[in-house]
């Protein structure tokens, strides 16, 4: 290969890596304004509600207990009943649980970013199962129970709506601020009437409860049979928890998802005896459920994903202006390779600073333009061709909009790259077949001249 050609190839390697410093600025940048971002939904999130996670209703039934312990006087010997007291509590999940949900979405702005918050109308009810003398096999007698209550545990309890009233067959009973129970955290309780621990009670309930969050929606599915419905009017529901919807709708105007749970898949009674005896109780706690109304890929992370094919667009916009050279016989200097890097590396800077205010889409629209606008009115004077320089302009157009399609298709951007990359690597081949690499750069050689006077 001749000194002119590796010249050239090496100026264009060197150049290809002094331009990763402005990518790997302008990434930098992308990461700050996302921090940046984050930290401002951190803020309405504080001074709103944060996510939001509904644990319960769980039954609550204090009890105090007599104890009786044989004790022996040290000096006579003689045995004596020394009687003491020992209070506990008795815990109980619903039979039956439900709850349907309606829960709609709004945004809210702080300068240029904003935070979507969801406000959800739920109707919580069941029904209680509670064994005969509450279960205790023992002597029953010894027992003394105060006033059993419901506990309800919700998350953030600012984000609490409407004055909540238990429905209890014909009674209303008004809930109070506080579980009273530590391993539920935060929440509302209400103090329920007397219980006949005679026979078997069946206690129906129902309350509704209008919440406002930010984040995510969690249900803990604490029935022995549980049936949850959500539905909202937010198109892109990502589901999390332990336990995926079995049945989901999805459309552009929203959508609605049903749970169905039995403790032989929660296991949560067990968990609950765990967590109550103070042994663990992040089993309990972590077996939630729920839909998150996070936008699950903003402007951000699409600028992350567009820089990060940056090198490769690149490597190709090069590849095409060396094509135009070889194939032209057209001598581009470095400097102009270097003058249409630096306007690809700021195509990502325009990306990113016209999204947070117009978009993804029509940023990278106007972007594109303005980038391919530019240097083809560029590449024109450099090819001295308004043809080849149109012709560039329309290949780079082309590469743009196969970025953005690369973007866009997330399952599919591994098999649109290979076939991308595999295509162009075809067209070069082509492009190239008959080209002599040896004889590129050099200069013609000269005619040969003969001196008929010195022949003769």
């Amino acid at each position: 290969m001749n000194r002119n050609l590796t010249f050239k190839l090496g100026a264009i390697a060197l150049l290809i890596l002094l331009l990763l410093i402005p990518l790997l600025m302008i990434d930098g940048v992308i990461d700050d304004r996302q921090q940046r971002r984050d930290g401002v939904l951190e803020e309405i999130a504080r001074s709103s509600s944060y996510s939001q996670q509904i644990s319960g209703p769980v039954m609550v039934v204090p009890y105090r207990k007599v104890v009786r312990t044989w004790k022996t006087k040290e000096k006579s010997g003689e045995r004596y009943q020394e009687i003491g007291e020992e209070r506990g509590r008795l815990y109980f999940l619903p039979e039956r649980f439900e709850l349907d949900g309606q829960v709609q979405t709004e945004l809210r702005a702080r300068g240029i970013y904003e935070a979507r918050l969801f406000h959800a109308d739920n109707r919580i009810s069941g029904h209680f199962a509670l064994p005969v003398q509450l279960g205790i096999k023992e002597d029953f007698a010894d027992y003394t129970f105060d006033a059993p209550f419901l506990a309800v545990g919700i998350s953030d309890i600012r984000g609490i709506e409407n004055a909540l009233k238990l429905e209890l067959g014909a009674q209303r009973l008004d809930f109070v601020p506080g579980t009273q129970v530590g391993w539920l955290g935060e929440g509302v309780r209400v103090t329920l009437p007397a219980l006949d621990t005679s026979k078997i009670t069946e206690l129906a309930f129902g309350f509704d409860l209008r919440l406002q969050g930010t984040g995510s929606l969690q249900v803990l599915p604490v029935g022995k049979t549980s049936r949850v419905n959500l539905a909202a009017n937010w198109p892109h529901p990502s589901f999390i928890g332990n336990f995926l919807p079995a049945r989901r709708e999805v459309s552009d105007q929203g959508f609605s998802a049903d749970w169905q749970t039995s403790f032989f898949s929660t296991n949560l009674q067990e968990a609950m005896n765990r967590c109550a005896s103070g042994d663990d109780c992040e089993a309990f706690n972590s077996r939630s459920f729920g839909v998150s109304f996070i936008d699950p890929v903003d402007q951000y992370l699409k600028s992350d994903r567009a820089i990060k094919y940056a090198l490769l667009f690149i490597v190709l916009t090069f590849a095409g202006f060396f094509l135009f050279e070889i194939l032209k016989s057209l001598a581009v200097h470095p400097v102009q390779y270097a003058l249409v890097g630096v306007a690809l590396a700021f195509f990502y800077l325009l990306l990113l600073s016209l999204s947070e205010h117009l978009g993804f889409a029509l940023a990278y629209l106007l972007s594109a333009s303005g980038c391919v606008l530019l240097i083809g009115f560029y590449v024109c004077h450099v090819l001295r061709s308004v043809r080849h320089g149109l012709s560039f302009s329309a290949g780079l157009a082309a590469l743009y909009g196969l970025l953005y399609g690369l973007l866009s298709a997330e399952d599919y951007a591994l098999l649109m790259g290979s076939l991308l990359l595999f295509g162009l690597l075809g067209v070069f081949m082509v492009l190239t077949r008959n080209l002599d690499w040896y004889g590129v750069g050099q200069k013609p050689a000269k005619p040969l001249e003969f001196d008929l006077g010195a022949v003769q």
